[in-house]
């Protein structure tokens, strides 16, 4: 009997240990690693595959800036169901903070953001961070502007492009996004949220 015990628990510690799922990631259009705003870096497929994502090219000194507070209106309204919203500062239309941590006190002090934000990069172009690149390939649309918007669903698919002017309440981005969130999550993907 205690013997059963205690390989009962050892079964379930091992269980506790281990990831929550195994993620495939070859070929995911989030399989990307990416340095987060204030250290420390991720892969975003293995933290967010099974969600409902929505990525952002932010920028701190822009007249759509005010989009930050609709964004995490958005995050904060539907994370328990599956979304999340993934912020990457760019500069590339010269409207960002100098430093990541210029960005950060910019986000939080002004905003009060809370959805995962990203080390500034470059959204096009030849230097473009890969994950853009890849999301330029899969809609034929790359930013054009600051608050330009990538919506991909829980399986993987990057399925819209959304120009700066769509704003985080408009209603075709908002029924899509709960047409995705409808959908259930892939077999084995989190469903809570990864933060």
């Amino acid at each position: 009997m205690r013997k059963a015990l205690l390989f009962s628990a050892a079964v379930s510690l091992l269980a506790l240990a281990s990831p929550a799922r195994a993620v495939d990631c070859n070929g995911h259009v989030l399989n990307h690693d990416e340095k987060r705003l204030l250290g420390g870096s991720e892969n975003l497929c293995q933290s967010y595959a099974g969600k409902v994502v929505l990525v952002v090219n932010t920028a701190s000194r822009c007249g759509y800036t005010p989009q930050f507070e609709g964004i995490e209106k958005l995050y904060k309204t539907y994370k328990d169901e599956g979304l999340v919203v993934l912020g990457f500062p760019s500069d590339q239309f010269r409207q960002e903070e100098a430093t990541d941590e210029s960005i950060a006190k910019f986000c939080s002090s002004n905003y009060g953001v809370s959805f995962p934000m990203y080390s500034k990069t470059k959204v096009d172009g030849a230097d473009a961070n890969p994950f853009y690149k890849q999301l330029k390939a899969s809609t034929g649309e790359a930013p054009a502007w600051n608050f330009n918007k990538y919506l991909i669903s829980r399986d993987g698919k990057v399925l819209a492009h959304y120009a700066s002017d769509v704003t985080p309440s408009n209603p075709e981005l908002l029924k899509a996004i709960k047409t995705e969130l409808a959908k259930p999550a892939p077999a084995g993907a989190r469903t809570a949220s990864a933060e």
